[in-house]
Parts: C-alpha cells; structure tokens; sequence
C-alpha cells in the first residue's frame, strides 16, 4: 500500500469517528452535556427500558410522552414501593402529536393521532443523599438535539413535582 492510501484511510477513519463523536445523545446513547443545577447527563441506554405508562397533554404542552423506567424503578412501582429507592431513574420521552391521515383513512373517521417530532426527554434520578432539598430527586431536561435544558427550567420541576401524593412522582404505573 502506498502512503497516500494509507493517510487517506486514516483520514476517513477520523472523520467518520468526529461525525460519531457529535452525534446527539438524544438518541439514548447517554453521555454529552450535563444540565445546570443538577448536573445530570443523559443516561446511556434509556431507550431500551421498559414501559411504565403514557400520557397525552394538550393545552400548550400538546404532547405525547412515554415514561419508561430502569430496573430499579420498575421493581419499585411492580411492589408499589414509596417512596421510591435511591437509583430510580424515570425517563420521559415527549412528542408533539400528529393527525394520521393513514389510519384515518382505515378508521374512516378523522380520529387517529401518533408521535410527531420528538420535543425534549426528561428525567427524574433518586439520590437522597445527593438532592436531599428536593426530595431526594435530581432532574433532567434534554432539547430534541440532545443539548441540556436551562437553570430556569430547572428550577420549576423540584416545587411542581412536590405536589405529587407519591414522592414527587406523577406517573402511575400501567402493567
């Protein structure tokens, strides 16, 4: 092999490795950024949870989410465990929703909305020890692009989530 073939598969490989390496973390690769306040990253793996529930939001929020759990957050809500152990961590993954015009046209009626773009993922991580003036949650707020939330956002969820009648949490579980 010549030399110029040999700096030019290097080159390829570390471009193809840059273009890796800034790829958004929203895709559940964990990792990037961490949010202000709580300096929480996104935790690598999320996507392949499991389900707690889903909920739909109108108002501004017009939303669909799906809240999805880690092992240690499933084995909380499967034994109805309160408050929730150090470890849990509730992801929730919000979309803006659509009419679908394909179903629709099956259903006969215009009445069938799916996910539309992504809008944020969320999350909720208990460490009592480490956010014991919130409730023992630390959370999280990723844009669509991966990038972390702001301090102001922030900052609402410990007061809106403390109204919550089980340890800070809203979601229900949905076996």
């Amino acid at each position: 092999m010549n030399m110029k073939w040999i700096a030019f598969l290097l080159i390829a490989v570390a471009t193809g490795a840059g273009v890796f390496a800034l790829t958004p973390h929203a895709s559940g690769q964990g990792g990037g950024a961490a949010v202000p306040i709580f300096g929480i990253k996104i935790p690598p793996g999320y996507r392949d949870w499991r389900l707690i529930s889903v909920a739909h939001e109108e108002g501004n929020l017009h939303s669909f989410a799906a809240m999805l759990g880690n092992d240690v957050a499933i084995k909380a809500y499967r034994d109805a465990t309160l408050p929730f152990p150090d470890g849990t961590i509730i992801a929730a993954l919000h979309f803006s929703h659509v009419a679908s015009a394909e179903n629709d046209k099956v259903f006969g009626d215009p009445q069938s909305f799916v996910p539309g773009p992504p809008t944020n993922v969320q999350f909720m991580i208990k460490d009592s020890t480490k956010w014991p003036t919130t409730g023992g949650w630390g959370f999280a707020h990723f844009n669509n692009d991966g990038t972390p939330g702001t301090e102001a956002q922030l900052k609402t969820c410990a007061p809106c989530h403390a109204k919550a009648s089980r340890d800070s949490v809203f979601t229900r579980y949905a076996p």
